[in-house]
């Protein structure tokens, strides 16, 4: 997993519209730290810093510590909500974790070695049917991408959360099927002349017919 990274932030008094639109116009970001069986916490943390952890990658899969009156508070941030033109982080929720915490949390799939597979080298294509997968994993060891490597994979073949091993003590949160992860398609063209040979074929065995 991604090493944890720390936050500073200061409480937030007041809560609400008003006080969130404040809030961004100072270049601070309105965020609420929740669970554990815990009181929620109103803190504003740097825009700058935020932006960049959010827009980084890996952002809802690593730890972080919140500096917070010169108290750490170990937490994993569950959701975050962006200007929906300028992409700009307006609130975030984070969860309190622990030692002892399992989440559930979506981890990116990663595929290598797509030119060690014979089906993309006949022109195949890698059809991605999930491009995350939706884990039960302890916080402080949520793995940061699910590799699934492609060598020898042929035309027609599909790729199934069984075939994925997981890290020790994580397992899919989706229980009751074999879910698709990813399949190589045949080409447009070789699809086309698939097609066309079974015409053929089939208009070959008809005229045979007729002439018996």
């Amino acid at each position: 997993m991604s090493e944890a990274y720390e936050l500073k932030a200061e409480a937030r008094e007041r809560v609400g519209k008003g006080s969130a639109r404040e809030i961004r116009r100072n270049g601070k970001v309105p965020a609420v730290i929740y669970g554990d069986k815990k009181a929620p916490i109103s803190i504003t943390l740097d825009y700058k810093t935020l932006y960049y952890k959010i827009h980084g990658g890996g952002f809802k899969t690593t730890i972080a510590n919140i500096i917070l009156d010169g108290k750490s508070i170990q937490v994993l941030p569950k959701d975050y909500q962006l200007d929906p033109v300028s992409d700009k982080p307006v609130h975030v929720d984070f969860l309190r974790v622990s030692a002892k915490s399992v989440v559930n949390v979506h981890v990116p799939i990663h595929f290598l070695n797509e030119e060690l597979s014979p089906g993309i080298k006949r022109g195949g294509v890698l059809n991605i049917v999930r491009h995350d997968v939706e884990l039960h994993a302890p916080a402080n060891a949520i793995p940061e991408a699910i590799e699934i490597d492609l060598t020898g994979k042929v035309i027609g073949d599909s790729i199934h959360i069984s075939a994925v091993t997981l890290p020790k003590g994580v397992t899919s949160v989706i229980q009751d099927r074999d879910f698709t992860i990813a399949t190589i398609a045949a080409p447009a063209v070789l699809a086309d002349e698939d097609e066309t040979t079974e015409v053929a074929v089939e208009s070959t065995e008809a005229e045979e017919k007729e002439g018996e």
